[in-house]
């Protein structure tokens, strides 16, 4: 079987990290680069058995492609530190290693949003590549909302990576933040000029997209909730753009 490596990008992680890493233990090595953390991620990671660097934030796909290169294995798995790989997904990982058909593989995505498991709100499809032969794939350069790209021929994996990314309103609020910072930085590089206009209109469209058109009126509460944050994120990445 093929030599997998995992890699998690983290910073101030503490309440995620064992987790994830208990659900990775399955893998040769598990590479943890983190960015300057000012709780226990570190000693945490280190005491699990992960391999552990550290190196200042450059945003998360620049994050991912330096993690990458601290990477022995010849598949690589990518990971977000509030991510859980489900015993189906393990399972089937070590199957697809020991006679892989593709060079790369897309794995669906659960996700938890406050009190439950989105189902709908552009979330119920939601497959993600992140498994692939090192060498063969990488990230764009983005702050935020990185892709992994690959010229390769594509699989899909049944399995389930589980993912709690926003389990109360001041994890909302903060990821608002930060993201429409990020991606306000990233709209400056690709010269994409900001207005209140641009903030009104791409917020609403947002906010439209996620609760009409893509059902996130039948998750009821958190589809509502989910939305709207949709509508700040966008509204507050041109808004910030005009000021940066």
């Amino acid at each position: 079987m093929h030599k997998l490596s995992i890699i998690i990008i983290t910073k101030n992680e503490s309440e995620n990290i064992a987790d994830c890493i208990n659900s990775a233990n399955f893998a040769d090595e598990i590479i943890v680069l983190d960015s300057k953390s000012l709780d226990d991620t570190v000693s945490i990671s280190k005491k699990l058995g992960a391999k552990v660097f550290i190196r200042s934030w450059r945003g998360y796909g620049p994050q991912k492609n330096l993690a990458i290169k601290f990477c022995s294995g010849n598949w690589i798995l990518s990971l977000d530190a509030d991510e859980r790989i489900s015993k189906d997904l393990k399972a089937e990982i070590q199957t697809v290693l020991k006679n892989p058909e593709f060079s790369a593989y897309t794995i669906q995505r659960r996700s938890y949003f406050l009190s439950k498991f989105i189902k709908f709100s552009g979330w119920r499809s939601d497959r993600v590549l992140r498994l692939f032969i090192n060498g063969k794939a990488s990230y764009s350069n983005d702050r935020v909302h990185e892709r992994l790209l690959t010229n390769e021929k594509i699989g899909f994996l049944k399995g389930h990576i589980i993912h709690y990314s926003y389990r109360n309103l001041d994890t909302v609020l903060n990821k608002i933040n930060l993201y429409s910072h990020l991606a306000a930085l990233d709209l400056k590089d690709k010269k994409v000029k900001g207005s209140l206009k641009k903030a009104l209109l791409h917020g609403l469209w947002a906010f439209i997209r996620t609760y009409f058109l893509r059902l996130g009126f039948l998750d009821g509460r958190e589809g509502f909730i989910l939305a709207f944050s949709q509508f700040e994120h966008t509204y507050y990445k041109y808004l910030k753009r005009i000021i940066n």
